[in-house]
């Protein structure tokens, strides 16, 4: 068995209205920050667990869905890319001195699910606040990528294939999120900052999941008879991608005061452990 690690998941976030903050010149652009706003909004409640839509509700509203996780994936792959027009809109004029402070009143926050504050603070969990789209942009991928992983495990027992998919896609979110968006933030980070924020942590997040992928990729090759000398170097792909996966880790916990080290352990160990056990 793999053994899973849930607590990716649990990020928490603030409320946001962003028709409330930034100024519409016109009835569609006012629109368009409508829509943006109430697809964040059944993102906000599902991870804050307030919600009060029933089973059949939600299965109705987002796609036929029965899998919670599943409808969650929806309501991303429907925010994200309104999220992304707008930032690129916001880019146009990123040097005027309003969208700067439209952006800043707009109090963009979240909560790690990886920082060790998470898991001791009594008095709930610890919000991060940063001033930019990026930021959201950033923390909403990483728990994109979370979300497609935890869905993966789900499946797993039934659909080897899919769940080696699903492994797939959640290491490109995490590639695209530590390449692409999370290096353009960098310079508006400040020094007290959420792990799903760091590049590295997302290089990290990658690796294990391309390593998930090829395990279940051997499981699935042991089904069909392959042969021990394949099967062997598989596995020797799963340990190099875990090695670099567990060094970046360390490094982080060693230099990064707020990420647990506990995420650290679970992750590389629980990967040893669906490779060493029996199918």
């Amino acid at each position: 068995m793999m053994l899973q690690f849930p607590d990716l998941v649990k990020m928490k976030t603030k409320k946001m209205v962003f028709e409330d903050v930034y100024a519409a010149r016109d009835s569609a652009t006012l629109e368009q920050l409508k829509e943006l706003s109430s697809k964040r909004r059944v993102i906000e409640e599902s991870i804050n667990e307030s919600s009060f839509v029933t089973e059949a509700i939600a299965r109705e509203m987002y796609g036929g869905f029965t899998s919670p996780l599943q409808q969650d994936l929806h309501k991303l792959e429907e925010y994200l890319p309104l999220l992304e027009n707008l930032i690129f809109h916001a880019d146009l004029v990123s040097s005027d001195w309003k969208m700067f402070r439209w952006t800043s009143d707009l109090k963009i926050r979240w909560a790690s699910s990886l920082s060790s504050s998470s898991f001791f603070n009594l008095r709930g969990p610890r919000f991060f606040q940063i001033d930019s789209l990026r930021f959201e942009l950033g923390m909403t991928l990483f728990l994109y990528g979370a979300i497609l992983r935890e869905r993966a495990l789900e499946v797993l027992p039934t659909d080897l294939v899919q769940s080696a998919t699903l492994f797939r896609e959640a290491a490109g979110v995490y590639h695209h999120l530590a390449h692409e968006v999370l290096p353009m933030l960098e310079p508006a980070l400040p020094a007290e900052r959420p792990p799903e924020a760091i590049s590295s942590v997302s290089t990290a997040m990658s690796l294990i999941c391309m390593a998930e992928a090829q395990a279940v990729t051997i499981r699935k090759a042991e089904e069909k008879g392959t042969t021990v000398g394949l099967l062997a170097k598989l596995h020797y792909g799963v340990t190099q991608l875990l090695d670099e996966a567990y060094d970046m880790l360390y490094k982080e916990t060693r230099e990064c005061k707020d990420i647990s080290s506990r995420f650290a352990v679970c992750k590389v160990i629980g990967i040893y452990i669906f490779l060493q056990c029996p199918t």
